[in-house]
């Protein structure tokens, strides 16, 4: 029933939103978390323990010295803030030597002490002493030195050239490239990865964004009886068609505008990205993005308001949102598997399935090349779900929105489908 009153609860819900504190800041600062999320961990791992000490102790004089040398030369001791100490002890008198400095490392005089006996020629066992033994960091940094004079000093005897050693340490480097029907086979850099990450991120927060102003404006109409007023002029069809439309067009502008940024990006050469993160974005992905992501926005947002019609506050409302977070929160979990497996069978599943679909198709489309009948089938299953549960929502929302005093029971919420609508 979309008329003249409906039009005018669109506009109403359109202007509210729109021009609220809320929608601007978040359309704002959205983006700027995002950076934050990223450089945060970042900038957390760039940091070592300033001026922390730590004691590489082997079992001879020769080992310490190409020890030494390994460490200046790894850049070990220029770029890190934590400073080597190195030292030779023999293996019968080592357990001595570490209680006498069992004191320093207590107090964090000694950050740690790491020994290479003897056996680690063979095995590589090596022992790291420490008030904090789980320093990841810290052991990842003193391993990759370490593990290079090691293995030099086992080949020493084998009579190999020093080119030939340095290719047999070297680790293998993958390049990806990417084979498809229409387009020439191309290196494949993270810029996929990256799409795919961003999508899903977006999709997830504005879903549940989305969802919960609704929930909290029908809530807050039911309490404060403005919904007696509006249901004076309008139909309660009308009355939700209108909410559902003006959040569903509220955030599609705003997914909008935080695509425009990427959109820029990837359509022209005014950012020079590194080959490896080049994002490679096409009209067909962004087009389906924005209609998935409407069918999607009506279809939570008509879910939300039935919650929201049900109850009168918030607090009681968070028993019915579960079962409708769970809905976006598992596909979001989903898409996120498919940055390591993109052929993850249930995420392939996933894609065409309904609720999963509206997040799970628009991260694999940005990972591989979806067969066309794939995306067709997703976006037929979405809106098939749109029908299936508009009026289901209409009905509840119909009654519950009138409804005040005792919370309602789930059976009478079900006995509620069965009033003619």
């Amino acid at each position: 029933m979309f008329n003249y009153r409906t039009i005018a609860i669109l506009k109403r819900e359109l202007r509210e939103k729109l021009l609220s504190k809320t929608f601007i800041l978040m359309t704002i600062l959205l983006p700027v978390f995002m950076m934050i999320m990223v450089a945060i961990p970042a900038l957390l791992n760039s940091f070592d323990s300033e001026g922390a000490k730590v004691e590489v102790v082997s079992f001879s004089d020769s080992l310490t010295v190409n020890l030494k040398a390994s460490f200046a030369e790894s850049g070990f001791v220029k770029d890190s803030t934590v400073i080597p100490i190195f030292k030779t002890v023999s293996e019968a008198d080592f357990n001595d030597y570490l209680a006498s400095k069992e004191n320093d490392l207590l107090k964090e005089k000694l950050s740690g002490i790491i020994y290479i006996p003897k056996s680690a020629l063979k095995d590589k066992d090596i022992s790291y002493y420490s008030k904090t033994p789980k320093n990841i960091r810290m052991i990842e940094r003193l391993r990759t030195p370490i593990n290079k004079v090691l293995v030099e000093e086992y080949f020493a005897s084998k009579n190999i050239p020093p080119d030939e050693l340095e290719f047999a340490r070297k680790s293998v480097d993958v390049k990806s490239f990417k084979v498809s029907k229409d387009e020439a086979v191309k290196e494949e850099g993270y810029g996929g990865l990256i799409l795919s990450y961003l999508f899903t991120f977006l999709l997830y927060i504005s879903l549940l964004m989305m969802g919960s102003m609704v929930l909290q404006s029908v809530i807050q109409e039911k309490s404060n009886r403005i919904v007696e007023v509006l249901l004076s002029s309008v139909t309660s069809k009308e009355l939700m068609i209108g909410k559902i439309l003006g959040a569903a067009i509220t955030g599609l502008i705003q997914m909008t505008i935080w695509l425009a940024p990427v959109i820029l990006v990837a359509s022209t050469s005014w950012f020079m990205l590194p080959k490896e993160v080049t994002i490679d974005i096409s009209a067909i992905q962004v087009i389906y993005l924005l209609f998935n992501f409407f069918i999607g926005l009506l279809i939570y947002v008509g879910l939300f308001a039935m919650v929201g019609s049900i109850f009168e506050n918030p607090q009681d409302a968070q028993s019915g949102m579960w079962p409708i977070m769970l809905l976006i929160i598992i596909p979001f979990f989903i898409s996120m598997s498919m940055i390591e497996n993109p052929d993850n069978p249930i995420a392939n599943i996933a894609s065409m399935f309904p609720f999963a679909a509206i997040i799970v198709m628009p991260a694999k489309m940005a990972l591989v090349d979806v067969p066309l009948w794939q995306v067709i089938t997703a976006s037929i299953v979405n809106v098939a779900t749109f029908f299936a549960i508009f009026p289901i929502a209409g009905k509840i929302y119909r009654v519950g929105i009138m409804m005040t005093g005792k919370k309602p029971k789930w059976s009478e919420i079900i006995k509620w489908l069965k009033y003619k609508y």
